[in-house]
């Protein structure tokens, strides 16, 4: 494994503050008066979400009342992702310089120490027992996967990585899903490049369907021979396709060629090629329509126990279905969970293989 450098800060409010680099940090910390969340702006908002049992869907729902009032598309100075700088407007992150910053978000769905859900309800509820992490990938206010060098997406996929092995290993926790919603076509709060990762106290009904799917067969691999018509890129070791059932008509999957449960297994050179091609998506995306592609990109690695079978793969939600039409989710999609797509799979690999 690379050598990779982490600096943890315990910020004001007790929040933990993690940042990476490839490189020995050399980082100064700015005066503890200029740390964002100060005691009065941080004690407005306690969160306490609870989950409560859906019983036709058979899922949990979380209910999270605190998070109306997140940040929403700050003006660039007032950015909180940006870098700290003395006498400037404080932000999430109080150094004036990172690579990769990783933090527990401020608006959190899922909590470390949870409260009660509420008395008398007529559904099973529970205690939100999670944890939710904001990851910024740059320091630089503008960017995406495509911009950053080979290096800094590198070190991306490393702390991705890491943040797994971290967060598997606490208590009650089930599943973990890094993920990056990307534009404000898909409600993007905040512009300035970055994703998330929650930590969860179960597991979400998509992945109780994969990880059956992929108990009963090796799903993936029996999909990758007849997947040439459906290509838009490839790795040494990985492919991004097209699905052939895809329902967004743009969406797109990164996979290893050979089954893995999650990032944590792959060796020095499958890294590197992950990041390269998760880049290389982004790009083609960008360059399809001649500008920032907006999408929602999910990690699906294995739930705990799930680790022999499940397949690991990356999913592109985009909902672009032509330049200027967005694909809005309606009536069958939402009220019968049936999707129906304007474009078909093959042609939209076509387009998305020849934008570079």
């Amino acid at each position: 494994m690379p050598s990779f450098y982490k600096h943890v800060h315990r910020k004001k409010d007790g929040r933990e503050l993690i940042l990476y680099g490839l490189h020995p940090l050399e980082v100064e910390v700015l005066p503890v008066a200029e740390e964002p969340s100060v005691p009065e702006e941080a004690g407005s908002i306690s969160p306490s979400p609870h989950l409560r049992y859906h019983p036709l869907r058979g899922e949990w729902v979380v209910y999270a009342a605190h998070r109306q009032e997140r940040t929403f598309l700050p003006p660039k100075e007032h950015c909180p992702l940006c870098p700290s700088q003395e006498g400037g407007f404080p932000t999430e992150i109080p150094f004036d310089r990172f690579r990769v910053a990783v933090f527990e978000n401020r608006f959190p769905s899922l909590v470390p120490r949870p409260t009660p859900p509420p008395d008398g309800l007529p559904v099973p509820a529970e205690r939100a027992l999670g944890r939710c992490e904001v990851v910024v990938y740059t320091q630089a206010h503008v960017g995406s996967l495509a911009t950053l060098t080979e290096e800094e997406r590198l070190l991306l996929a490393w702390v991705w990585r890491d943040r797994y092995r971290a967060l598997y290993a606490l208590e009650g926790i089930r599943f973990v899903m890094p993920f990056e919603n990307r534009g404000e076509a898909v409600g993007v709060t905040l512009h300035h490049p970055h994703g998330q990762i929650y930590a969860y106290p179960f597991v979400p009904p998509i992945l109780e369907r994969e990880s059956q799917a992929f108990r009963e067969r090796p799903v993936l691999l029996e999909l990758f021979p007849h997947l040439e018509p459906y290509r838009v890129d490839q790795e040494e070791g990985f492919l991004a396709f097209v699905p052939p059932f895809a329902r967004y008509p743009f969406e797109v999957w990164v996979a290893p060629l050979e089954r893995h449960p999650g990032l944590w297994t792959f060796s020095e050179e499958e890294m590197a090629a992950f990041a390269r091609l998760l880049g290389r998506v982004v790009a083609r995306y960008d360059a399809l329509f001649g500008e920032a592609f907006p999408y929602v990109m999910v990690f699906h690695a294995a739930p705990l126990g799930e680790e022999r079978t499940f397949h690991f793969h990356v999913e592109f939600y985009p909902p672009k279905r032509a330049k200027d039409k967005l694909k809005f989710l309606a009536g069958t999609e939402l009220g019968a969970g049936t999707f129906v797509v304007d474009a078909l799979p093959e042609e939209a690999a076509k387009s998305l293989r020849e934008a570079l």
